[in-house]
């Protein structure tokens, strides 16, 4: 069982603490095994296995745990004598009400709580207004570059990176090497868990064949501004419905997209004004949780590196807790706006700076913004230029693994 460090502090970061701890991330990225390592840890720490009560729902043996009554029945026949209980609960999901057993169990007991969910759903049930106040969300990623190594025991170079960009970060494909049709197999496993348990299960989807296409097309334009209104007639244009069908309803594209951001494949990166300081509306980016995964979709393909190397750099920004935001300065763009509590910057993503024209095009936008915060291009290129005109300049691989 591998270690996902920087994840597992963050939980310790909040050990013991009052509020729920409410870990979120697509399926098969970890989160399961994150308990496992916390379970671990707590026994390092001296915590009896008594007082360490871990449930997976998704396991057969709580097959018959429907409803929170169950649920909290089940739990505390397993109450410790002694001392306090940590409460460690995969997807609840499936089990009717389980948020009431969950604010009981904080109500009538001495205990730190733990859940997992593979879908933004489980926040937006009745449980965030039962402990409203009272719980952090802490989502969790397929593995970081510098995870990948880890994993893999290999060092930084282009070929490991290019076999990352290849392959993708699920943990469950690291036993695997490189047998692309084992790979896709994992891959294709876990795609359609996701697609039938948290999209279309979920949400109540009438038109699988729709939610396909339209995964396909993010897919295929990730880092492409885009909108609801223009993927209906793109769908239609580019005949991946058939002609015959009506344009499908830009509210159903909405609806079905959101299902997907609820189920962690697609992420939104929202247009921003930086001068006029405000989001805008339309022609967001959209972002896939994992370039192995879209790979095993389209297929292997040497084309748009620019756009997955964004994809990669948005990920990895998700990872260090930015929001972050595709900025428009005037008729300029900027890759990347992110903003956390303590720091805000401006990224550009270019794979090469290889001629002067490009390297002019990439710091156009920086010069258009007239405030101070930290301004970088992350590029393939290995070079002693550390900045332009007060601009970073970093390689993506050194960047990734800082």
């Amino acid at each position: 069982m591998k270690n996902r460090q920087s994840y597992l502090d963050t939980l310790l970061d909040f050990l013991d603490k009052e509020i729920i701890k409410v870990i979120v991330g697509v399926r098969r990225c970890g989160k399961s095994t994150l308990l496992k390592l916390l379970a671990a840890e707590l026994e390092k720490r001296g915590i009896p296995n008594s007082n360490i009560i871990h449930i997976n729902f998704e396991s057969m043996k709580y097959r018959d745990i429907t409803d929170y009554n169950l649920f909290y029945d089940h739990v505390i026949k397993h109450i410790p004598e002694n001392g306090k209980m940590y409460l460690l609960i995969d997807e609840p999901q499936n089990v009717t009400g389980w948020e009431k057993a969950i604010n009981s169990f904080k109500v009538d007991f001495d205990c730190d709580i733990y859940i997992t969910g593979s879908n933004a759903r489980l926040l937006s049930s009745e449980l965030s207004t039962l402990i409203s106040g009272r719980y952090v969300e802490i989502e969790i990623y397929p593995l970081s570059y510098k995870e990948y190594l880890d994993f893999h025991v290999i060092e930084k170079s282009d070929k490991t990176f290019q076999d990352y960009l290849k392959f993708g970060g699920f943990p469950s494909i690291v036993e695997l090497g490189s047998n692309v049709d084992r790979i896709n197999d994992v891959l294709d496993g876990i795609y359609n868990t996701v697609i039938v348990k948290d999209v279309i299960a979920k949400n109540k989807i009438k038109d699988e064949e729709l939610l396909q296409r339209i995964i396909a097309f993010l897919a295929d334009n990730v880092g492409n501004s885009t909108s609801s209104h223009s993927i209906a007639n793109n769908l239609v244009s580019e005949k991946r419905i058939e002609n015959t069908k009506k344009v499908p309803a830009t509210s159903t594209v909405e609806n079905y997209i959101g299902a997907l951001k609820k189920a962690f494949i697609f992420y939104e990166a929202k247009r921003y004004d930086v001068k006029g300081k405000n989001l805008l509306k339309t022609l967001g980016k959209y972002y896939i949780i994992d370039i192995g995964l879209r790979n095993m979709l389209l297929g292997y393909r040497d084309v748009d590196r620019g756009h997955i190397l964004e994809n990669v750099v948005f990920l990895e920004l998700k990872r260090r807790g930015y929001n972050v935001f595709v900025g428009k300065v005037g008729e300029k763009e900027v890759d990347f706006i992110a903003e956390k509590a303590s720091h805000k910057m401006y990224i550009q993503v270019c794979e090469t700076l290889g001629d002067d024209k490009t390297l002019e095009r990439e710091l156009a936008p920086f010069r258009a913004i007239q405030d101070n915060y930290e301004k970088t291009i992350i590029t393939n290129d290995k070079t002693f230029v550390e900045s332009y005109e007060g601009i970073n300049v970093k390689n993506t691989l050194d960047w990734l693994c800082e």
